[in-house]
């Protein structure tokens, strides 16, 4: 059995939220993660860009844009067909 791989964040009130990683696409060079809440019965996916801090530190940045979550969307569905 493959072990979740879970990470918390803090939302706008404070409050811990745990998400669980999907999977990690590429479009071209730029990466990104897909995560999804933890809590019972949610259908939610969110993306995250990886981008790279000039010390080589890895950090995520929401996707807000709405036609670079499609293309996301789009290479996520390749994965699972």
């Amino acid at each position: 059995m493959e072990e979740k791989e879970i990470m918390s964040f803090k939302d706008e009130d404070g409050n811990k939220v745990d998400f669980e990683a999907i999977a990690k696409v590429y479009l071209g060079e730029q990466g990104y993660l897909l995560l999804s809440p933890v809590d019972e019965g949610s259908e939610d996916m969110f993306a995250f860009r990886v981008d790279v801090d000039e010390d080589g530190n890895e950090e995520l940045n929401a996707v807000e844009d709405d036609k670079e979550f499609e293309e996301i969307k789009k290479e996520y569905k390749k994965l699972l067909y």
